[in-house]
């Protein structure tokens, strides 16, 4: 591959736990929550260009080009480092759109990742992280790219080290608005703060699943099944849930079972976009 392209998948998260915790007078909900990442990825390419254009394809329904945060990403950057290059992006958009799996904020951070490395902007992870924040909370943990105990917005982290088990992913077709969960009348605005211990303890849980299984049957269904079969979680605002498996084999057998569609994937403590990224740099900066 050429130093002027560069290919790296931007992969999905799950919240291991979700609560929240209050809400600042901007209106921003205080949480805390664990981010792990899953080997089930967007891919996303990029070619440089002298011209200081800015592409995107294909066009995805129902988002302006200027609005996708790919763009806004590449802009931020560009503004923030006075860079006058520009770049054709691709993105083979893998993940479900509005799962919580956060395809859309990993989309940015990795535009940030790569669109650094190509336009030599030099900017350190704490510097793109602040510039992935503006664009979303979840954007910094995807950019600093280890698994993490979030608390603040999302932005304040602290790595982590939990097991990486295999997974089972179910994706109920329902879409969830993020806005309308956080408005929710039945959604937990002052859970109590726990510490990092008790995430190992059983004491977690997402306090937008009652919300979410209320707004979307499907994905009250979705729980429902899953929960024969251990303990099944929501990620985010909904509306994929997930359950760690002892093997890929029994990751396998419940989803050929489950009577929603899904998929396996292996839990990632390190972005594979940082490690693709590394990959890159030892092929082209030795």
């Amino acid at each position: 591959m050429s130093a002027h392209e560069i290919t790296l998948p931007a992969p999905a998260k799950l919240n291991l736990f979700l609560h929240i915790t209050g809400r600042r007078d901007d209106g921003y909900h205080t949480l805390q929550t664990a981010f792990q990442f899953i080997d089930s990825a967007d891919i996303l390419h990029f070619s440089l260009r002298h011209d200081g254009q800015l592409t995107l394809s294909p066009d995805i329904d129902g988002v302006l080009s200027a609005d996708n945060l790919i763009i806004r990403a590449a802009t931020a950057l560009r503004e923030a480092t006075n860079c006058t290059l520009g770049a054709n992006i691709r993105l083979d958009k893998r993940l479900p759109m509005g799962g919580g799996l956060g395809g859309g904020s990993s989309d940015a951070a990795t535009t940030l990742l790569a669109l650094n490395t190509l336009w030599e902007t030099q900017l350190n992870l704490n510097e793109l992280a602040a510039l992935g924040l503006k664009l979303g909370a979840d954007v910094p943990v995807f950019v600093h790219g280890h698994a993490a105990w979030a608390e603040g917005v999302g932005e304040l982290l602290t790595a982590i080290e939990p097991d990486e088990p295999w997974y089972v992913v179910l994706t109920p077709e329902a879409h969830v608005s993020t806005a309308e969960a956080f408005r929710h009348p039945l959604l937990t605005r002052h859970s109590e703060a726990i510490k990092l211990r008790d995430l190992n303890a059983g004491v977690t849980r997402n306090d937008f699943e009652k919300v979410v299984r209320t707004l979307a049957p499907a994905v009250d269904e979705a729980l429902h099944w899953l929960t024969q079969h251990g303990v099944a979680k929501m990620t985010g605002t909904g509306a994929c849930v997930f359950l760690a498996c002892s093997s890929q084999g029994q990751a396998a057998d419940i989803l050929s079972a489950s009577p929603v569609n899904g998929f396996i994937c292996r839990g990632q403590n390190r972005s594979s976009a940082h490690t693709a990224l590394d990959h890159w740099l030892r092929m082209h900066r030795i």
